[in-house]
This record gives structure tokens, sequence and C-alpha cells, in this order.
């Protein structure tokens, strides 16, 4: 691997875990207790895994220009990985088995607020 690479690499693992982090502290701000960060699953992994009210959110976090940016980045069959993993993580915690699972998006742009949206991909 060419050392530019590498550190670009570097750079970007670490701007991801700063945005993990931003993106919990402003949902715990909502009243979500975070239950796990970057949790991996035999389906997917899961970068945050947050409950409010009954409802256990499988939160993707992605940092884009924009937020349709955001949304477009997960795709269908990685959507699909993850609400499984989720389901996965909800059956195996005694604490969680009546928890509804739902996909939700932490989008994070240059120079704006974090952006929650709950059920990001409600029906697609």
């Amino acid at each position: 691997m060419r050392p530019a690479r590498s550190i670009r690499g570097a750079a970007a693992r670490v701007s991801g875990r700063r945005g993990e982090w931003l993106a919990a502290l402003w949902l715990m701000a909502k009243g979500y207790r975070i239950l796990g960060f970057r949790l991996k699953t035999p389906q997917a992994e899961i970068d945050l895994l947050a409950i409010r009210a009954g409802v256990l959110a499988v939160v993707e976090v992605k940092r884009r220009a924009t937020l349709m940016a955001a949304l477009e980045s997960v795709r269908h069959d990685q959507r699909a990985r993850l609400r499984r993993a989720g389901a996965t993580l909800a059956a195996r915690r005694p604490a969680l088995a009546g928890a509804a699972v739902r996909l939700d998006l932490m989008a994070l742009a240059p120079g704006r607020l974090p952006r929650h949206v709950p059920d990001a991909w409600k029906g697609a």
C-alpha cells in the first residue's frame, strides 16, 4: 500500500470515530441511551445501537456533504443486513426482547449540526 493512501485511510478512520462519538452525544441529548459502538455481528457492523421508549435504534453514521448523499450512500442490501443484525442483537439480549427495531441515520456534514433521521428508510 502506498504511504499517502495509508495516511488517508488512517485519517478517515479517525474522522469516522469522531463522527460516531458526536452522533452518540447528539442522541444522548435527545434522550437515547447508547448500548454500543461498532458492534460486530455475523450480518453487519452496527455503528451505534441506542434505545429510547422501547425502540431499539440501529444507527448508521454517515459523513457526507448533504443529507441526500448520506441517505443514498447506504444501499438496500446494507440496510437489510443492518435490520437483521439489530433483530439478532435484540433477540439475544433479554432486556431488549420487547423492543421494536428501527434503522436510523445520523448524517454529519461539514459546518452543519448533526441530523438524526429516525426510521430513515421506512418502507425501503
